[in-house]
C-alpha cells in the first residue's frame, strides 16, 4: 500500500489537474456559446442561398457557367477540417479516421488534399502525404476572409480543370453532445430539376446566368464558411464535454485516494495504539 505521504501527493497532484479542466470547461463552454450563435446566424442564410442557387442552376442555360460543369469523378479535391489541438475526445479521430477512408478506398481514382487545421496537417505529413494547400492558422479564428481564401483556391482549381469535384470533410455541430461528420460536395454545385407539371419557369431579370455568375462565388465562400463555423462550434462542444468528464472522473478518483488515505492513517494510528498498550501492559508487568 503506499505511504500516507505519497497518497497525500497524489490527491494534490489530481486536484490540481481539477482545478485546470474545471477552468478550461468554462472557457470553452463560453467560446461554445459563441460559436453556436455564429453558426444558427449563419444557416438560414446558407440554406435559403442553396436553394435559390440549385433552382437557378437547373434553368435552360444557366449550366454554362464553369463552376456547375459535371464531369467524371476522376481527380477530386477533399477538404478535410480538423482543430488545431487535442483534449477534445473523438473529435479529431473520427474526422481523420473518415479522412483516411475516403482516401485510400477506392471510391476516386485521384484525391488531392486541402488541409485545414493542425492536426490534420500533421497527421497525413507523419504518413508522408503532400497536399496542396495547407491552413494551418485558419481555426484559431474562424473569419470571412479565410473563408474566402480558401474558397478561390477551390474555385481556382475547379475552373482550371485539376479537379473534377470539390468535397468538404468536417465535424457538423448538431448539438453538444452531438456532431455528426459531414461530407458534402461543394462543387460542381447539384442542381434542381423542374418538376413534371410545375409549369413555366419563371421570368428572370437580369438572366439566370448572370444571377447565376453573381451568386456562385458568394455561395462557394459562405458553404466554406458554414463548414468552418459549424467544424468550431463542434471541436468546442466536444473539449467542453471532455474537460467536464474529465472534472468528474478525478473528483471520482478523489474521493478514492481520500478513503485510501484514511484507512492508511486509521491503521497507522491503530497500530501506534496497539504498540502503546503492549508496552504499557509490558512495564506493569515487570
Amino acid at each position: 500500500m503506499p505511504s500516507q505521504q505519497d497518497l497525500r501527493r497524489r490527491i494534490r497532484s489530481v486536484r490540481s489537474t481539477q482545478q485546470l479542466t474545471r477552468a478550461m470547461k468554462m472557457v470553452y463552454a463560453a467560446k461554445l456559446r459563441r460559436s453556436q450563435a455564429a453558426v444558427l446566424e449563419a444557416r438560414p442564410y446558407a440554406d435559403a442561398l442553396d436553394g435559390v442557387l440549385r433552382a437557378l442552376a437547373g434553368q435552360a442555360g444557366a449550366g454554362r457557367h464553369p463552376l456547375l460543369v459535371e464531369r467524371p469523378e476522376k481527380s477530386v479535391t477533399l477538404v478535410v477540417v480538423a482543430g488545431d489541438k487535442g483534449l477534445c475526445g473523438a473529435f479529431n479521430s473520427n474526422i481523420l479516421r473518415e479522412a483516411g477512408a475516403l482516401l485510400w478506398g477506392g471510391r476516386w481514382e485521384k484525391v488531392e488534399l486541402v488541409l485545414v487545421g493542425r492536426r490534420g496537417i500533421d497527421f497525413f505529413r507523419r504518413r508522408g502525404l503532400a497536399a496542396v494547400a495547407v491552413f494551418a492558422e485558419l481555426m484559431k479564428g474562424v473569419t470571412a476572409a479565410g473563408a474566402h481564401e480558401v474558397a478561390r483556391l477551390l474555385a481556382g482549381r475547379f475552373e482550371s480543370g485539376k479537379t473534377d469535384a470539390v468535397y468538404l470533410l468536417y465535424n457538423r455541430f448538431r448539438s453538444i453532445m452531438r456532431q455528426e461528420v459531414t461530407l458534402q460536395r461543394l462543387l460542381p454545385v447539384e442542381r434542381t430539376r423542374p418538376a413534371e407539371g410545375a409549369g413555366a419557369a419563371p421570368l428572370l431579370e437580369p438572366s439566370p446566368q448572370a444571377l447565376v455568375g453573381a451568386i456562385l462565388p458568394r455561395y462557394v465562400e459562405f458553404q466554406v464558411l458554414r463548414s468552418l463555423l459549424d467544424s468550431q462550434a463542434a471541436e468546442h462542444a466536444s473539449r467542453m464535454t471532455a474537460m467536464d468528464s474529465a472534472s468528474k472522473n478525478a473528483a471520482e478518483m478523489i474521493d478514492r485516494l481520500t478513503l485510501t488515505y484514511n484507512r492508511a492513517r486509521q491503521a497507522s494510528i491503530t497500530k501506534e495504539l496497539i504498540e502503546i498498550v503492549s508496552g504499557a501492559q509490558a512495564l506493569a508487568e515487570r
